[in-house]
């Protein structure tokens, strides 16, 4: 059975506008198209409905900083071409498109010690290697030495590719790819309580 995007969305209890950024990122196989109408499988609406949520009490930080990104979108710039999240990226370009220039309090950024990267209020993928970071002269922090832990480009049945060859970086990705992890913010970076007391 085909959804309409309407459909789907309700399916799943979000918006249309939500829906659609996982259909723009690429993340939903078996899309069909009707014209100008997109349809989606249900059996793959109710398997991304029922993804976990991330268990996030599994990390050794009590508050973790989660980057939330639309999808992916061509920008001019001289150190990228895109801005956001597409399963179809490079992981040279995906990395280049999720590293930014954020408002964020660097410190706990890097006290979290990964930076699960969300979507529609899934982790489409994970930075780490956060210690060290710049301020621009608007007050906005970057991560230079960031670099992808992983990423997924099917949230139905979870494909993760691990990008990083580091143990930790690895378990990180397994760990938090795929699931569901809320936050919300006014900004690009949210933060979000791990439960934990360590």
């Amino acid at each position: 059975m085909l959804l309409t995007t309407g459909q789907a969305a309700e399916e799943l209890g979000c918006a249309i506008t939500t829906f659609r950024r996982l259909v723009h990122a690429e993340l939903l196989p078996g899309l069909s198209h009707r014209g100008v109408r997109v349809m989606a499988p249900m059996d793959v609406v109710q398997a991304v409905g029922a993804r976990p949520r991330a268990p996030l009490e599994q990390l050794d930080a009590r508050e973790v900083a989660v980057l939330r990104v639309d999808a992916a979108q061509r920008v001019q710039e001289p150190d990228r071409d895109w801005i956001g999240f597409a399963a179809s990226l490079t992981p040279e370009d995906l990395l280049k498109a999720l590293r930014g220039w954020w408002r964020c309090d660097a410190a706990s950024v890097a006290a979290g010690r990964v930076l699960p990267v969300t979507l529609a209020g899934y982790v489409v993928a994970v930075l780490t290697g956060l210690d060290h970071w710049e301020k621009n002269r608007q007050g906005r922090h970057a991560f230079p030495d960031a670099r992808l832990a992983g990423y997924v480009t099917d949230l139905a049945t979870p494909t993760l590719n691990i990008t990083s060859s580091a143990d930790n970086d690895r378990r990180l990705a397994e760990l938090l790819l795929g699931t569901r992890l809320v936050s919300h913010s006014g900004g690009a970076i949210a933060y979000v309580s791990t439960n934990t007391t360590s």
